[in-house]
């Protein structure tokens, strides 16, 4: 993929590309999916046709990763079919005009001007068995067609072949959470852009101990990831944990904000934080020491307190297994740590065009015993995934539990699961100190 050779910022962070390159990847990667990976999707799911409809600014999850990257929403109804012909997929719009190169217009509104007549010809024509549009009840990104789009369809397709409209849901999910070669090529770019934002904003470039609060630093990436012409898919935090009285109660990480809080000597710090680059999302939390004076290094015992993270994130990504079920691989996980004498918490997740993605889940922070219907759902290959997680741990010279809360990018396929750009197994140091030449 040349494209990815012309690179606009050449620093710390590699090679960030301009906007102008940024589309042309993002369209090979989308006609090389549609082209090498949709075809067997749509065989092993068993759709024969599938109908993608959005109305402009009220698009469907899926359609948005289906439009060129030069079309930044849906243009008045856009509709999108593909049929399975047995050898290729058909890629169709039935839209006024061509969206991106990869699906041609097939309505022409001088001989047919009422688009729903002109996708019912289309359907008549090729005589689908199966015609899926995405409806899910437990699914919400693969449940992004309207109720005034499906009632329209349906009576636009008549008896015959409303009958044949079944749930995409299977066939979204897949297209959703299937990773590409060429996708996979590039993540560990992504994840280390993102990476190295987090070592930028725990070190002292950033943090003064006593004088830097932990909005502070939430802020610098914020502007960071503006600054490399980024986005960021939600709003990182910035929490601490110190050997005070006080409890750390991480729950609060998701039902609120931390505090604002200086910064000061002694204080294990956590972030939690993401990017989108590419249409390719990371969402990553690590731990950083900032030493106290007299100190070079962060104290063993938190050093021993985050290889117990390690070690439950070992646990969790040594039992997926093809076809098991995120409840199954939780359930496995927890009893295994718990036999070791760990305290786990997991909530696991899928990502790629969407933080928290389709696919499998694995735990959330309130559903330790399992998920229903989408912690049902099964391990596919070609997947990847946030091994999100964190373990408690009595750290006695503090007096009181620390949680290390740890997440970083996976990809799962035939060989198990690897990190995508490797995993924290060391603290992050801030406030090193000075050393002459």
């Amino acid at each position: 993929m040349g494209s990815l050779l012309t690179p606009m910022i050449a620093q710390d962070y590699g090679a960030i590309l301009p906007m102008r390159e940024r589309a042309k990847v993002i369209n090979e990667l989308l006609e090389d999916k549609i082209e090498h990976y949709l075809p067997k999707l749509m065989s092993d799911t068993g759709i024969d046709m599938w109908v993608v409809v959005s109305r402009e600014y009220n698009e469907d999850p899926v359609i948005k990763t289906l439009l060129p990257a030069e079309w930044l929403a849906a243009r008045r109804r856009t509709i999108l079919v593909f049929f399975n012909t047995g050898q290729q997929i058909e890629t169709i719009a039935v839209a006024r005009y061509d969206v991106g190169s990869a699906f041609k217009s097939a309505w022409d509104t001088e001989k047919q001007p009422d688009q729903w007549a002109r996708l019912r010809e289309l359907v008549e024509e090729r005589n689908p068995k199966s015609i899926g549009i995405n409806q899910s009840e437990h699914f919400g990104l693969a449940d992004g067609i309207v109720a005034t789009d499906k009632e329209a369809l349906l009576e636009a397709l008549g008896p015959k072949f409303a009958k044949r409209v079944v749930s995409a849901e299977k066939l979204a999910i897949a297209w959703l959470e299937t990773r590409t070669a060429k996708e996979m090529a590039i993540y560990p770019h992504i994840e280390r852009i993102s990476h190295n934002i987090i070592a930028e904003a725990f070190s002292e470039k950033v943090i003064t101990p006593g004088v830097t609060t932990t909005e502070d630093v939430v802020w610098f990436m914020r502007d960071k990831v503006r600054a490399l012409g980024l986005q960021t898919w939600f709003h990182p935090t910035i929490d601490i944990q110190r050997a005070d009285p006080e409890r750390f109660d991480h729950l609060r990480t998701f039902s609120k904000r931390p505090d604002t809080q200086v910064i000061m000597p002694g204080d294990l710090l956590h972030c939690d934080f993401g990017i989108t680059y590419l249409r390719l999302n990371t969402d990553q939390q690590q731990h950083a020491y900032v030493l106290s004076a007299g100190e070079t290094d962060a104290p063993e015992f938190l050093k021993n307190a985050l290889a117990v993270g390690n070690r439950l994130q070992d646990i969790f990504t040594n039992n997926f297994k093809e076809g098991r079920s995120g409840n199954e691989v939780l359930a496995m996980s927890r009893a295994q740590a718990i036999a070791e004498g760990i305290t786990p918490s997991i909530y696991t997740h899928p990502i790629g065009y969407h933080g928290h993605a389709a696919g499998t889940t694995l735990g959330m922070w309130d559903f330790q015993g399992g998920v229903p219907y989408t912690g049902d759902y099964p391990l596919h290959l070609n997947t990847a995934y946030s091994i999100e997680l964190n373990a408690t741990v009595f750290i006695k010279e503090w007096n009181k539990e620390v949680r290390i809360m740890l997440e970083e990018e996976a990809f799962f396929d035939e060989n198990g699961v690897r990190y995508i750009d490797g995993r924290q197994e060391q603290l992050i140091v801030v406030n090193k100190p000075f050393s002459s030449l």
